[in-house]
């Protein structure tokens, strides 16, 4: 009886190791290539010169039309009718921008250096009433990162980043509160 459940064993062993040699993951062509068209012409208008002030001899005489800019024409295949464009007008350039003026700072915006300062004030006391040595491996990279956020926050308010500087040390105070509260 051995022998048997031995050799109903192996028989059982070598058709299973032939059914997975033959498995094989088939895939079905999702159908053929697609066209891809043509992309179309780009049509460029001509650059129209800004219109100069006529000088007073010439104030009698009215100056030129500009010309409507040309645009190629259609492809033969399509019948649909075009409509009127009317013509471009021509648009003088914007004036170069002047010089910046330089602020004094508003009172939102030490309001909001306050708070900022207030929130590293309040992570620098939460950290300073851990103690490093009883954290554990993950307490530690969470205090070092506390550090590295306040530190950020600092350089971002000496930069007058305030938006990034508050999020920073919002950052570094939840942090820290959370290893005080371990």
């Amino acid at each position: 009886m051995g022998v048997g459940v031995w050799g109903l064993g192996f028989v059982l062993l070598a058709l299973g190791a032939s059914a997975c040699a033959k498995a094989r993951a088939e895939t079905v062509p999702d159908g053929p290539p697609l066209q891809v068209p043509e992309p179309p012409q780009r049509v460029l208008a001509p650059v129209e010169e800004l219109a100069v002030p006529a000088a007073a001899s010439d104030a009698d005489t009215p100056p030129a039309a500009a010309a409507p800019p040309r645009t190629p024409p259609r492809p033969a295949t399509e019948s649909r009718p075009q409509p009127a464009t009317p013509p471009a007008a021509s648009v003088p350039p914007a004036p170069p921008a002047g010089p910046r003026d330089l602020r004094a700072a508003s009172p939102t915006n030490a309001a909001n250096e306050r708070t900022v300062r207030d929130t590293l004030a309040r992570a620098a006391r939460d950290i300073n009433r851990v103690d490093y040595s009883r954290l554990s491996v993950q307490g530690r990279a969470q205090y070092e990162q506390s550090k590295r956020f306040s530190t950020q926050a600092e350089q971002a308010l000496k930069e007058r980043n305030l938006m990034f500087a508050a999020t920073l040390a919002d950052k570094a105070a939840t942090l820290a509160a959370e290893l005080v509260s371990r």
